[in-house]
């Protein structure tokens, strides 16, 4: 699409309502190499059909008496035969054709008057204002054109005996005009739906053009926006997967490998201790083979609501995640603190199983990473009316276990569950005890249905505490995941230390 050229704003006007208001200076492309060959095959199949009713008339007597009759195959021939290249330059045609219809009305009355003569301006006409590139140039030709042909008219009408040759066509008038006056008004009635005829078609075609390419630009935008879609939706569902079996996957095999370890070690010395630990591997083992299952199931069914789907966890869940910790040897104690009574109970879906997952990775680092035997896991509501928040807390207080450093994706997954909610994450060594300390912070959100406070809105933000701003509603997903990445990998803490 061409852009508008500066121009004043009258002309910008006239052309926006002579071509397009919104891209009058839109340049149509030109014929292709078929349209060409269609051009010059329905030349040749007019000028046959053009010559056969110039015969035909004067066949029939249709003749103005004393013209010799090979002028009028001559005129209609010449008149024809630009139409081969109407639309490779219709402007040249166009102007060739005005100039012959001039000349040739001098040279044949008779072929200026038939049908075929006429049409075969019509269609120059016509098509010069369909095809033209060049929108101003056309404007002035047609307007030159126009003019031409007023003048040629007047002229007739004034200066030559075109008068007194068709005076005795006057003898059986009988309206009430004057058979003169009426004779001009029925030219320049028939003259303008002509001439008007020809632009208004052109133009409409030159529109129905323009309207075809932005159908086709819109098209070709709506397919490159949904392929768009469709990549960021598998991206993000590919991350979705990674973060579900690396929290699913990670904390079985964690407890399997200290288990392994611990029967190990005491093979030889304890059986029975070694046999406990084995039966556990095997437990786990077999859970976690059962969800693996159950999420392949759910990745693979085409129907998102089938009941072969298990429900997602929650922090009502994190009782039975506590106990399959104790069976591989690491202690977990559990706070729940409620602002207000019912808070835990009143978590949406998405919020309360990324919490869920925070803590589940953050317990399994522990047990892999640390060689703390003891932790503990605090889940607090807080804040008030639109600033409030949801925090789950893991501390524990040994120290990090030699040959275990991490890939990292465990607390780039925490990152992400907290940048979904806008969120943010604390999680670095404890500074003023022993330990590692993970918090994560959302903005409370309720499930939908539940009865809310009456002064409570959809919360915007997180409550800013000294040191801390807030993340609004303004900022993005990006600037979250930017912010809580940053924040796990410098260790350093938006909130207060303890």
């Amino acid at each position: 699409m061409s852009a508008l050229p500066a121009a004043p704003v009258r002309m910008r006007r006239l052309f926006g309502w002579l071509n397009d208001p919104e891209e009058p200076w839109w340049e149509r492309p030109g014929p292709t190499a078929v349209q060409q060959h269609r051009d010059v095959v329905g030349t040749a199949i007019y000028l046959v059909v053009a010559l056969g009713v110039v015969l035909a008339s004067k066949s029939a007597g249709i003749a103005i008496e004393g013209e010799q009759s090979w002028r009028a195959y001559v005129a209609v021939a010449l008149m024809s035969l630009p139409l081969s290249m109407r639309r490779r330059y219709p402007l040249l045609t166009l102007v060739a054709t005005s100039a012959l219809f001039l000349v040739l009305s001098y040279v044949s009355p008779e072929a200026s008057v038939s049908a075929p003569f006429q049409v075969a301006y019509f269609a120059t006409l016509y098509t010069a204002v369909a095809w033209a590139k060049d929108r101003r140039m056309l404007w002035i030709v047609v307007l030159a054109v126009l003019a031409e042909m007023s003048l040629w008219i007047s002229i007739t009408f004034t200066l030559t005996n075109a008068i007194t040759e068709i005076t005795p066509l006057f003898e059986d008038a009988s309206g009430p005009l004057p058979p003169l006056a009426a004779y001009v008004l029925y030219t320049m009635v028939m003259n303008t739906a002509y001439f008007g005829g020809a632009v208004l078609v052109g133009r409409s075609a030159w529109r129905t053009a323009l309207d075809r390419v932005r159908v086709g630009e819109q098209a070709q935008k709506i397919v490159k926006q949904a392929d768009e879609l469709a990549h960021r939706a598998v991206l993000e569902e590919r991350v979705r997967i990674a973060r579900e079996l690396h929290d699913v996957v990670a904390h079985h095999v964690s407890v399997i490998g200290v288990q392994a370890a611990a029967a190990r070690r005491v093979l030889t010395v304890s059986p029975d201790t070694s046999a406990e630990a084995l039966r556990t591997i095997e437990a786990t083992s077999r859970e976690a083979v059962a969800e693996m299952r159950s999420l392949l199931q759910v990745l693979r069914s085409e129907d998102p609501g089938e009941e072969t789907r298990h429900p997602e966890p929650g922090l009502g869940d994190i009782d039975a995640l506590v106990r399959t910790h104790a069976e591989a040897g690491l202690l977990v104690d559990v706070y729940r603190i409620e602002a207000r009574e019912g808070d835990l109970d009143r978590l949406s879906a998405p919020l309360d199983l990324s919490a869920y997952r925070c803590v589940q990775e953050s317990l399994t680092n522990v047990r892999t990473h640390s060689t703390a035997r003891q932790a503990s896991v605090t889940v607090r509501t807080g804040g008030e009316h639109t600033a409030r928040w949801l925090e789950v807390e893991v501390i524990d207080g040994g120290r990090p276990r030699q040959g275990t450093s991490g890939t990292g994706y465990g607390l780039r997954g925490i990152a992400e569950r907290a940048a979904l909610h806008r969120g943010e994450v604390e999680a670095g060594p404890r500074t003023t005890a022993p330990g590692w300390r993970v918090r994560v912070r959302f903005p409370y959100r309720e499930a939908a249905g539940t009865d809310p406070e009456p002064d409570r809105a959809s919360t915007p933000g997180l409550a800013g505490r000294p040191g801390q701003a807030a993340v609004t509603e303004n900022s993005t997903a990006a600037e979250s995941v930017e912010k809580s990445t940053a924040l796990v990998e410098n260790r350093s803490s938006p909130w207060p230390s303890e």
